[in-house]
C-alpha cells in the first residue's frame, strides 16, 4: 500500500493567524498518526510563515511514524534537519517568498549541489527524496545526485485531470517507469485531493509514499479529519 503522510503546514497557518496555539499543532500530529496517517510531513519556510523552526523539533518527540521535512536546503534548513533527524528530507528548490512549491529541480544544472547536500544528509541516516516534474531526465539526474527517492510534482496532473483529461497522467507513468527501471524510490505530491488520488495511484507503479496537505485539510472542513484521513487511506490501498 502507497504510505499517506499529512502535510501539516495549513494547522499552523490557522493557529498563527491568531498569534496562539489553537489548534495546537503538536495534538494534530498525534491525533493524525492515531487515525492510520503512515507520515507527518512538514516544509518550513524562511520567513516561517506557517510551520516554525521550533514546529520541526517540538515534533521530533512527537513523530512516531515517518517524519518528512521539506525545503530548499539552504544553510538554516540545512541545520534544522542535522538537528532534528527526520525519517525522510525532501529537498525542494523554493523561491524566498514563494506561496507555494512551483517547479521540481532541475536535476542536471543543479547536480554537484544537490550531489553535496544529499551525501551530508545521508551521512546523518537521513533518507533523501528530490522534488522533480514528471520528466525522465530530470529522474537520471535525482539518481546521479544520490538520491533515495524523487517527489513527483503533480500540479500538473491534478490540472489535466480536473479538466476531465486522464491523458495528463501519461508524463508521470514515464517517469515512474524510468525511476523503476533505476531502482529510486517515487513518492508524489501537490494538489492530489480525494478526487484524483486513486487514479494517481492505480496508473504510477511502486508508489510508496504521497504527501498531501491543502486538499486533505480543505476536505476535513467537511468531513472531519479522522474520517478524511481514513478515506485516503482505502483509496491508497
Amino acid at each position: 500500500m502507497t504510505k499517506l503522510s499529512v502535510n501539516i503546514n495549513k494547522i499552523a497557518t490557522l493557529r498563527n493567524s491568531r498569534g496562539g496555539d489553537v489548534p495546537n499543532l503538536l495534538k494534530v500530529a498525534k491525533d493524525i498518526q492515531a487515525f492510520g496517517a503512515e507520515g507527518i510531513t512538514i516544509h518550513p519556510r524562511p520567513d516561517e510563515r506557517h510551520i516554525r523552526y521550533q514546529d520541526a523539533r517540538d515534533l521530533k518527540s512527537i513523530v512516531y511514524t515517518e517524519y518528512n521535512i521539506e525545503g530548499n536546503p539552504q544553510h538554516n534548513f540545512i541545520d534544522l534537519v542535522l538537528e532534528c533527524k527526520p525519517t525522510q528530507v525532501t529537498l525542494v528548490p523554493d523561491a524566498i517568498g514563494a506561496l507555494t512549491s512551483n517547479a521540481g529541480w532541475d536535476t542536471i544544472k543543479h547536480q554537484a549541489y544537490l550531489k553535496e547536500v544529499i551525501q551530508e544528509f545521508q551521512r546523518n541516516g537521513i533518507r533523501t527524496s528530490v522534488f522533480v516534474d514528471a520528466n525522465e531526465k530530470m529522474v537520471e539526474g535525482a539518481k546521479e545526485s544520490g538520491a533515495d527517492r524523487i517527489e513527483l510534482y503533480t500540479e500538473s496532473f491534478a490540472h489535466e485531470f480536473g479538466l476531465g483529461n486522464k491523458a495528463g497522467i501519461d508524463p508521470f507513468v514515464k517517469a515512474a517507469l524510468r525511476a523503476n527501471d533505476l531502482n529510486i524510490g517515487i513518492n508524489a505530491g501537490h494538489d492530489l485531493s480525494l478526487d484524483n488520488i486513486k487514479f494517481f495511484k492505480d496508473n504510477i507503479p511502486n508508489l510508496l509514499e504521497v504527501s498531501i496537505g491543502h486538499a486533505l485539510i480543505s476536505e476535513s472542513l467537511y468531513l472531519g479529519l479522522e474520517n478524511v484521513v481514513n478515506m485516503y487511506l482505502q483509496k491508497l490501498k
